[in-house]
């Protein structure tokens, strides 16, 4: 085994910030993919609207989470701005993240009447919070996560992620989410699979879903020197009967994207069809079902490069990128592919 494989920063690659995508190209499928054939050791540059051509009729499994409008600002009860990035549901609970200074006890107010307290910090940075909203009756009421998400819907904005860079606008709403996007959770977009258009999917015969709500996690840093020190954060999944068939099978299949990938090997070891995905898939942790990889490209030392390495070893993951860049792909969630076949 390369010891270099064990050290977060043999995961560092260098990007020129003009590669970064602030924005989706339209049409979806008109992206850059980068095709790797591990067999003939092969790199092909081809448009995604291609895809197919090189997949032939293998089995595609989706993730189908929905974005929400996670984002929200308001204010405490001093005056003092606030913004609050939902996270996920925790018990009876939500986990956020708040920018603005806060204690347990701290009351924030939005608008529509919704309201929260904190109620817990957590050492990793996010906050407990209790939800409630106030009627115009003044009668105030704890509600459930898709009563807020109603409500989020009404006052949200959507949660780009931290290196684009920019406010929301109305574009993002659309763009930000996948064309079969079905239910609600996530707070980031499954971004690989973005680049599917409405007329692809159709030309895809063999397809299905599972689901994964991504979390604010999958943006967390690792901050440890060792990956094998790395605690992974944990994102709600569901997988139903007829996809766990398939993965329960001998059929080639094409993870669509980091999130699928981590629930198919999470089910492949564990045999769960609904719970909470941990999985940290790495070459020390490699795939034992997915046969085929379509991802973005993604940010220097994060888990999600360390889960292409997995595939395809550290050395040329790091050597694929630096082909992307000369190439100029753009990078990150509103950027190009890659198909790892």
């Amino acid at each position: 085994m390369d010891s270099k494989n064990i050290l977060v920063e043999s995961y560092d690659y260098k990007l020129p910030d003009e590669l970064i995508a602030k924005y989706p190209v339209t049409p979806r499928d008109s992206a850059k993919l980068l095709i790797y054939d591990r067999k003939k050791d092969k790199i092909t540059h081809t448009k995604f609207k291609n895809i197919l051509d090189f997949v032939g009729d293998k089995h595609f499994i989706f993730n189908n989470t929905k974005v929400i409008k996670a984002r929200i600002f308001g204010k405490k009860e001093s005056g003092g701005k606030i913004e609050l990035l939902l996270n996920r549901p925790f018990n009876d609970k939500f986990l956020v993240y708040i920018r603005g200074k806060v204690k347990v006890g701290t009351k924030l107010y939005f608008d529509n009447g919704l309201e929260s307290e904190v109620v817990e910090l957590l050492d990793d940075g996010s906050r407990v919070v209790k939800f409630q909203v106030k009627s115009k009756k003044l009668k105030v009421k704890s509600i459930e996560f898709l009563e807020l998400v109603k409500i989020l819907e009404e006052i949200g904005h959507i949660p780009l992620p931290p290196y684009i860079k920019r406010s929301d606008e109305a574009l993002d709403e659309s763009e930000y989410q996948t064309v079969f996007a079905k239910k609600e959770g996530a707070v980031a977009a499954p971004t690989a699979s973005l680049h599917f258009t409405d007329e692809l999917l159709s030309k895809i015969k063999n397809k299905s879903y599972l689901t994964l709500h991504v979390g604010a996690g999958t943006f967390k840093p690792v901050d440890v020197e060792d990956i094998r020190e790395h605690k992974m954060h944990s994102e709600f999944f569901e997988i139903p009967a007829k996809t766990a068939e398939i993965l329960d099978s001998e059929t080639e299949i094409v993870a669509v994207g980091t999130t699928v990938t981590r629930t198919v090997e999470y089910y492949a070891r564990e045999k769960k069809l609904s719970g909470e995905c941990d999985l940290f898939l790495n070459p020390l942790n490699k795939p034992i079902r997915v046969n085929h990889l379509l991802t973005n490209f993604h940010l220097p030392k994060s888990t999600l490069i360390m889960l292409v390495a997995s595939f395809i070893g550290r050395k040329k993951t790091l050597e694929l990128y630096e082909e992307a860049i000369k190439h100029n792909y753009r990078f990150y969630s509103y950027g190009d592919a890659m198909l790892i076949i």
